[in-house]
């Protein structure tokens, strides 16, 4: 369990993020087109999971703009934004956003992605929504960067993010 925060106040989350040099635990989560994606699909591409509580904040929307940008930048590496929100929630912020560098995925089906990866915040009144992580995988699926940020009002640590991908 990690604790972190919302705006001072305090937030368990459930299990620990995976470890340095783990292989990322699978998942399967949902499209916007509500068609599954599975890790798997991505092997043999650098992975962001940019991992927030829900698109309609301006901190996780923030998030999702920013990786969107940088993408642009990475060679063979995708980004995918991670919530709870539904996947109508999610198309409707990429397309009115006009975003193409990233891809949104919802955990609001399963529910296993939160607890699989540590991040499902158990306490606090975000209780059931993701906490904000971003972590990094290789092309073979393994972590290689991870960050909980520990108040959830904050934005994560892009630069620390991005230059594991250099």
């Amino acid at each position: 369990m990690s604790e972190i925060s919302f705006k001072g106040e305090r937030v368990i989350t459930y299990g620990d993020l995976p470890a340095i040099g783990e292989k990322a635990p699978h998942f399967d989560l949902i499209k916007t087109d509500l068609s599954k994606a599975k890790l798997e699909d991505f092997k043999g591409k650098r992975v962001i999971l940019n991992i927030f509580p829900s698109i309609d904040t301006g901190v996780c929307a923030t998030s999702v703009r920013n990786f969107n940008e940088r993408a642009t930048e990475l060679d063979n590496t995708v980004v995918l934004c991670i919530s709870r929100d539904l996947p109508f929630a999610q198309k409707r912020f990429v397309n009115d956003e006009g975003l193409k560098n990233v891809i949104n995925l919802s955990d609001f089906k399963e529910r296993e992605f939160g607890k699989d990866y540590g991040v499902e915040m158990i306490t606090g009144p975000l209780e059931g929504l993701l906490s904000r992580v971003v972590i990094v995988l290789d092309e073979n699926l393994n972590v290689i960067h991870t960050q909980q940020v520990p108040d959830i009002a904050e934005e994560p640590n892009y630069l620390a993010a991005l230059k594991t991908l250099l």
